[in-house]
């Protein structure tokens, strides 16, 4: 399939300058969705994952049908004050500025083997911080899976170590 053509690009979306990766068109087709998750699935069947964890918010709706695919659990990872139990927090450095994730303590136990997906890898910072968490709580980050990858902004740069994959490459 030419996942390609199914990914609306929106020009200066949300602000000028960005070229909006827009994956609800990839969501809305059932035989699209089905694709994604079946070669997102294929990337990670003989990892012996444990359990898929997914930043905010489009690495759920990727993330948690592969989990389900899997047959291993799905652990979201929220910016702050989103989920109701105890939580740790990972603050990181943007541009101009910090953010902050934040996932339950008890998402993850020692020696879990996790696969982070999420829909998008630009400048790997939010990936990034949602491995530093995963590993804070003991598990073993063994890949990082996404739908689309943005080459030119270099997020594989800052996760040197990682093994990475994506369907989908576009410079920018």
């Amino acid at each position: 399939m030419d996942l390609k053509s199914k990914i609306r690009q929106i020009e200066g979306f949300p602000k000028e300058g960005i070229s909006f990766k827009d994956i609800t068109t990839v969501l809305k087709e059932g035989e699209a969705l089905q694709y994604v998750t079946d070669q997102l699935t294929e990337q990670l069947k003989d990892l012996n994952i444990d359990i898929i964890v997914g930043p905010e918010a489009r690495g759920f709706l990727v993330g948690t049908p592969v989990a389900y695919k899997l047959g291993v659990g799905f652990v979201p990872v929220r910016k702050p004050g989103k989920l109701p139990a105890e939580t740790l927090t990972y603050e990181y450095e943007l541009e101009y500025g910090t953010d902050s994730l934040q996932i339950h303590k008890d998402s993850i136990r020692p020696g879990q083997r996790v696969a982070i997906v999420d829909d998008l890898l630009a400048t790997g910072g939010t990936v990034l911080a949602t491995a530093k968490m995963v590993e804070a709580l003991g598990g073993q980050v063994v890949s990082m899976n996404f739908l689309i990858e943005l080459t030119g902004l270099k997020g594989r740069d800052i996760l040197k170590g990682y093994e990475i994959k994506s369907l989908v490459e576009y410079e920018f």
